[in-house]
């Protein structure tokens, strides 16, 4: 008797990848991917390409019953009321909406930014910042009206390629799930309810006018969107059952296995806290996202703007191969010799300063080095994930240890200092596509339809101890103070 299968995507910033798993044991069975285009702004067409040529590199799906997206959060897709798609989508990371989420704040708090963030942590568990669906709408009506004019439809990658592997063409044929959806600033995570009133504010509409506005259907973590329609070559997928999806945290915090009072440390192009929880949290700092997850829970969760790509910059000023780069930063001496690196390359989330750059400090002739170079990139970037852990801990999380995840875990120099750094135990499971398997699992709970996800048995991960380091974490703020004293 053959094994059914099950599809997983990540429509991720960079790329697309996908796995195909046994649906009962998880087991990998084959995998594809193909490239995103570089930028914050990207047409959704260029993800319909490339999940078309990462079916072809996985050898098509004709084998598999059930598929399901998990994406790249917050990014802003708009639709006319033909369905057609208004302008390029904004992604996370593009931060032209900073003034926007400031604006945002002070206009629910009734011109006071204090009540302000209060008030958009009890409403939908997040205070605006850049990279929310809502403060990119708001900029959409400030800055191209007349785009903003048209909106009949809202929803993020993840949905509007669920939408397209439907094939229906309807508006009203649009579901997310909560862990998206919670990330737009307009959902209510506990009440499992959109905020029209919000949606309105944010597009200076009237109530009225964002009722007439289709937003995504949030479905159950384990229910069925619908049949498939034909992909984009025009091949016929109504065999397989498609999914909710997921945001790609919550995709990887599935992916994991993850239950409550565990923690993840993802290190992709952002690095993310996500810790799961039955609770929900309303941080009105902003610091602490009160996220869903992709079980029914919730996902506390921290992101920075910086992520892996440190290191891939740090690497290319040296001119050196990954290995060399390891080498480098674990032959070096800890504290790199006085050299500290505050990686805000491309602006900041945690903390909130998103036209914030980077600084090197402590530059001396005798420790300015490669190796002392390399080896304050990867503090840097530590420290700030770090940071976000003790903004998640400042909610009440407990985290006595982690699971490190994420591109950045095939640096070994990461891993090797990532418990000294960080200050708990680590758990660094083999590298895996963990977003693009949180989504094959969620596809086989379709299929089954129980009360919990399939219980796959994942490898034992590395276990990684060290006696924690507080004088680099030391170090590292007082250089971050020079940037929020001058930011």
């Amino acid at each position: 008797m053959s094994a059914t299968l099950v599809a997983g995507v990540d429509s991720s910033t960079q790329s697309c990848k996908i796995v195909i798993r046994d649906a009962a044991t998880g087991a990998l069975v084959r995998d594809g991917r193909a490239s995103h285009p570089d930028g914050t702004e990207i047409h959704p067409d260029q993800w319909w390409r490339a999940l078309g040529e990462a079916v072809d590199a996985v050898g098509g799906l004709d084998d598999v019953a059930a598929l399901s997206v998990g994406g790249q959060q917050h990014g802003m897709v708009v639709l006319d009321e033909d369905g057609e798609v208004i302008r390029p989508a904004l992604l996370w990371n593009d931060t032209r909406s900073a003034g926007a989420a400031a604006d945002l704040i002070v206009e629910l708090g009734g011109g006071d930014q204090a009540a302000g963030r209060a008030a958009w942590a009890r409403a939908v568990g997040s205070v605006p910042v850049a990279s929310l669906t809502v403060t990119k709408l708001r900029w959409l009506a400030d800055h191209e009206p007349g785009a903003a004019a048209r909106v009949a439809a809202v929803c993020l990658p993840h949905d509007w390629l669920t939408w397209r592997l439907r094939g229906t063409g309807r508006l009203e044929d649009l579901v997310t799930d909560r862990s998206d959806a919670s990330g737009t600033g307009y959902f209510d995570p506990v009440a499992n309810a959109y905020r029209r009133d919000l949606l309105a504010l944010a597009l200076r509409i009237s109530e009225k006018e964002a009722e007439a506005i289709i937003l995504p259907r949030a479905l159950g973590p384990h229910q069925a969107a619908g049949p498939g329609g034909r992909d984009v070559l025009g091949r016929d997928l109504s065999h397989l059952v498609l999914g909710p999806g997921c945001g790609d945290n919550a995709g990887a915090a599935l992916g994991l296995g993850l239950g409550p009072g565990q923690t993840s440390v993802s290190l992709g192009t952002s690095g993310v806290v996500a810790a799961v929880s039955t609770t929900p949290v309303h941080d009105p700092s902003g610091l602490v996202a009160g996220f869903a997850d992709a079980t029914g829970a919730f996902l506390p969760l921290a992101c920075t703007l910086n992520g892996a790509r440190v290191l891939d910059a740090a690497k290319t000023v040296l001119g050196v191969s990954y290995e060399e780069f390891d080498a480098l930063a674990l032959a070096a001496a800890e504290g790199a010799g006085g050299l500290v690196h505050v990686p805000y390359l491309e602006g900041e989330r945690t903390p909130n300063l998103p036209g914030a750059t980077g600084i090197l400090t402590g530059m001396t002739l005798a420790n300015l080095t490669p190796g002392n170079y390399a080896r304050a990139a990867v503090e840097g970037l530590l420290c700030l994930m770090a940071d976000a852990l003790d903004a998640v801990r400042a909610q009440g999380v407990g985290i006595n240890e982690v699971t490190l995840t994420g591109g950045g875990t095939r640096w070994a120099c990461t891993k090797a200092l990532a418990p000294a750094i960080l200050g708990v135990p680590v758990n660094a499971p083999a590298p895996a596509e963990r977003v693009a398997d949180g989504a094959a699992k969620q596809a086989a709970w379709v299929l089954t339809n129980t009360d919990q996800p399939p219980a796959w048995t994942p490898s034992a991960p590395e276990r990684l101890t060290a006696t924690p380091q507080p004088r680099i974490r030391a170090a590292y703020h007082t250089a971050a103070q020079l940037l929020l004293t001058h930011s």
